[in-house]
């Protein structure tokens, strides 16, 4: 998971006094990749090196550096005066682990300037997160955002009804229009759209917009083979879209081989499919 400024930010006002442990090299095969960082306190942790057992040894030395426990390891003293430790650990059966790399971290006290850093490193991440629009708050609506909540993305469901875009979790932005249609048109390059409103008319004017956008990363619809089958007769007849603009459509979002239509199940399958595109999208 990305951490986003405003998670970042609550946990370092909640925890004065933390420890940035981050991953400098990565040689092999290991849990994380370079760059991946956490931040330990006393009594929590925020982000992940990767788990298991080397991130235990990397939480236990964080905290000894924070009670002033004077480490046996590597000290290197950067320009600017603060105290980094540098630990280089195998990945193998001496730890309890097989991934067969060795992974060299850094571990330094969290100070002001750290901080600062970490919050304005977080809002450029941020920035450039893949966009979703979900266009519709109903049941699958609010099912999908709780699972892009968790992901390295950001999304803004949309919906004409100002009672469905309640309770949406904090991570997701929230847009009450009653024009939904322009925000497609207003969504930067490389998005994905996501409808699922109430109102079947609706959801086809949503769609014909969205298929416009040559740009798009992923453009689905919630329904059946009947309702994708209703909808290529007006986007053809009426809409004035064509085929080549249609085969781009994703209809029923999550596919059709699981026959469970619960919520949260429709939500992880299409969650599932639509970071795939976005992952093709960005790797284009």
């Amino acid at each position: 998971m990305t951490a986003s400024r405003a998670t970042l930010a609550r946990f370092l006002d909640a925890h004065p006094q933390a420890a940035l442990v981050e991953v400098v090299e990565a040689l092999g095969s290991t849990p994380r990749e370079k760059g991946a960082w956490m931040l330990v306190s006393p009594d929590a942790t925020f982000e992940t090196i990767g788990g298991g057992q080397l991130e235990f040894m990397a939480i236990d030395r964080a905290r000894e550096m924070l009670a002033g426990v004077a480490p046996p390891f590597e000290q290197l003293r950067p320009a600017g005066g603060e105290t980094r430790e540098r630990l280089s650990i195998p990945l193998g059966p001496e730890i309890g682990q097989c991934c067969g790399g060795r992974v060299e971290l850094s571990v330094r006290v969290a100070d002001d300037r750290i901080r600062a850093e970490l919050l304005r490193q977080a809002e450029a991440e941020e920035a450039k997160l893949p966009r979703i629009l979900l266009f519709g708050g109903g049941h699958v609506g609010h099912a999908l955002a709780a699972a892009f909540a968790l992901l390295p993305v950001k999304v803004i469901v949309a919906d004409v009804r100002a009672e469905a875009l309640d309770g949406m979790p904090p991570a997701v932005d929230t847009l009450l229009t009653p024009m939904p249609e322009e925000a497609v048109r207003d969504a930067r390059p490389g998005s994905a759209f996501v409808v699922l409103t109430h109102d079947h008319a609706l959801d086809f004017l949503i769609v014909a917009e969205a298929l416009k956008r040559d740009d798009a990363a992923y453009v689905g619809m919630i329904g059946s083979k009947t309702k994708r089958a209703t909808f290529r007769s007006w986007y053809l007849k009426e809409a004035g879209g064509d085929e080549a603009a249609l085969s781009r459509l994703v209809c029923p979002i999550g596919g059709d081989s699981v026959r469970d239509k619960r919520p949260a199940v429709i939500a992880a399958l299409a969650a599932a499919e639509i970071m795939t595109a976005l992952s093709r999208n960005s790797a284009a």
